[in-house]
Order: C-alpha cells, then sequence, then structure tokens
C-alpha cells in the first residue's frame, strides 16, 4: 500500500493559537469573529407593588414609584391574639458518647422463662468479669436461629 502524503508537508493545524485579548478581565466571547458585547448599562427596573387582581375583586390602579398609594379609610389593625404555650420541663439532655465503639458482644437464647433467667445470669456475670469496659449502645430483638431446629430466640447485642 502506498502512502502519497508520507514525505510531503504537513497540513497547517487545525487548532491555531488565538491572541491574548488586550484586557484578560474582560469576558471570553463565544466566537472569536466577533467582538465581545460591551456591557448593557443598569437602569432600574421599575416594579409595581400593586396588589394582582385573581378575579374576585375589582383591579387597583397601580401607583406611580414614589407617590403614596391611596387608602379609602384607615382601618384599625386587628387585636393580635395571644397563645398561652403549654408549659414543658426542660428535658434532660444526653449526651452521645464521644468514645468509639470497640467491641461487640451477643447473647441470645430461646423464648422460655428459664433460657431467660440464664442468660440474664450470662449477661450479669459477663459485665462483672469485665469491669473496665463502657457500654455505648444495647440492641434487643427477635428471630429464628437455626440450630438442631430452627427455633424463636432472643437476641442482645451488646456494643461497648
Amino acid at each position: 500500500m502506498d502512502q502519497d502524503n508520507f514525505n510531503k508537508a504537513p497540513h497547517p493545524p487545525t487548532n491555531p493559537p488565538h491572541p491574548l485579548p488586550d484586557d484578560p478581565e474582560a469576558p471570553i466571547p463565544f466566537d472569536l469573529d466577533e467582538p465581545a458585547a460591551p456591557p448593557a448599562p443598569a437602569k432600574p427596573a421599575s416594579v409595581s407593588h400593586a396588589p394582582l387582581s385573581m378575579g374576585n375583586a375589582p383591579a387597583t390602579q397601580p401607583t406611580p414609584p414614589g407617590a403614596a398609594p391611596k387608602s379609602a379609610a384607615a382601618k384599625p389593625a386587628p387585636p393580635k391574639i395571644v397563645v398561652n404555650q403549654p408549659i414543658t420541663r426542660p428535658q434532660p439532655r444526653i449526651a452521645p458518647s464521644t468514645d468509639r465503639i470497640t467491641g461487640v458482644k451477643t447473647f441470645f437464647t430461646k423464648l422460655h422463662p428459664g433460657a431467660l433467667d440464664f442468660q440474664d445470669e450470662q449477661i450479669i456475670d459477663w459485665i462483672k468479669a469485665h469491669p473496665n469496659i463502657r457500654i455505648k449502645m444495647t440492641n434487643t430483638c427477635v428471630g429464628e436461629v437455626q440450630a438442631k431446629k430452627t427455633e424463636p430466640n432472643i437476641i442482645i447485642t451488646i456494643w461497648y
């Protein structure tokens, strides 16, 4: 296969560099063929503060800026209704622990009175055996634990 243009001069660059603008703070124009438009002079917009007619009442004429609105009659302000607030006691704020959770211990047993008493003893014995731990959170749920038979169990998780 022949490469006819292998030794010929390269094509002109497709993206020639653009000259820098005279004012580097000026906005960049969208196209280099069009000069950047000067910013429009800021003029205050006249805004009508008259209420809009929603079809229920006759429309009012807008008041020109600087003129005082006309009022038919000076109406006294309606009395403010004072609502008594219920007396509440300040609730003690429980500050969350800033200590990190370093461990978790899970206890589970069958839902049987004797098994629950035994689990209570196990939890108390574990807490007494580890006096240096600080319990941060506990969670209790009931779910099925699979052993020889799948039976409902109470699951107590202690985060420390």
